[in-house]
């Protein structure tokens, strides 16, 4: 079993540390917010007071962090974890971060002696909970096979997606299909009811028809349809909408960065931006429904 250093112990990165230590890992873990440090200490995790600590005599690094500023920051700054861990150390990064910062990460750990692999997930809250998360990984051969045996207890699926970058590269594409989905979804549940249908007699039909789709499967946002879905808790984000937005203007990024123009991404961007305008960027991404109905079930009012 192997010491880990944990810095992100957020909504993702707190139940994925429960599963390392369940897998007998030894994790010390990091976060700005000394609130996320002692949640997760009540998992088992060694909580320390900076990323030196952090990494100090650990095999591997992990991070979660929110975006590419904090991932770039977090291993190139001063302080940082190219500065503190022991050449040779794996460094795996699992947020959802732009395709550039990643590379940028993987040029300057190699050139500093480290491992590194980009290693997004998904799968949300309740897979991390679970150690069900996808993850997809970017880097050299040997680098993704000796990380395979550390994601492993995090996850039901662990793909090597390519070299460096593409870990990242499949992320964003997968959310920004997520998203194009979750408004059909949104869109497919207002039309039924205005048009007489009993919400859960329709998803019966759609989720073993050709509307089926894994929003309408997991995240269906009308309440008592489905167990997982946030309109059962007041659209409480699993996936908050501004990351989710987030997610998506990285796709059309990169979109743009190799010449492809993505007409349905634009207007799942575009209503995900109305909900952050409205006031909602910390409630769940599936409130897009409210923007087509704002009397929907279970839709907050104002």
């Amino acid at each position: 079993m192997a010491t880990i250093g944990w810095i992100g112990l957020g909504n993702m990165g707190r139940p994925m540390t429960k599963n390392l230590i369940a897998a007998g890992h030894t994790v010390r873990g990091y976060d700005l917010d000394e609130r996320a440090v002692a949640a997760a200490a009540e998992n088992g995790v060694e909580a320390v007071g900076s990323i030196a600590q952090a990494v100090d005599g650990a095999e591997v690094v992990f991070t979660m962090l929110p975006k590419g500023e904090h991932a770039r920051s977090v291993h190139l700054g001063d302080g940082g974890v190219l500065e503190f861990a022991a050449p040779g150390t794996l460094l795996i990064d699992s947020s959802t971060i732009d395709v550039d910062s990643a590379n940028a990460l993987h040029d300057a750990a190699e050139k500093a002696g480290f491992a590194f692999v980009d290693a997004p997930v998904s799968g949300g809250i309740s897979g991390a909970a679970a150690g069900t998360l996808t993850f997809m990984l970017g880097g050299a051969d040997a680098d993704v096979e000796r990380a395979r045996t550390f994601v492993e207890p995090m996850a039901g699926n662990v793909f090597h997606a390519g070299g460096n970058g593409a870990g990242q590269a499949a992320k964003i594409v997968n959310n920004m299909m997520l998203a194009i989905s979750l408004q059909g979804a949104a869109e497919g549940a207002v039309l039924a009811r205005k048009l007489g249908l009993d919400a859960q007699t329709f998803w019966d039909i759609a989720h073993v028809s050709s509307g089926d789709s894994w929003p309408l499967r997991t995240w269906y946002p009308v309440p008592g349809v489905v167990e997982t879905s946030a309109a059962n808790k007041g659209f409480d984000a699993t996936f908050a909408t501004a990351l989710a937005h987030k997610d998506v203007g990285l796709a059309m990024a990169g979109a743009e960065s190799v010449g492809v123009t993505l007409p349905a991404a634009q207007v799942a961007f575009d209503n995900l931006q109305k909900l952050m305008d409205d006031g909602y960027a910390d409630k769940d991404c599936s409130l897009v429904i409210r923007n087509i109905d704002p009397e929907a079930p279970g839709v907050p009012q104002d």
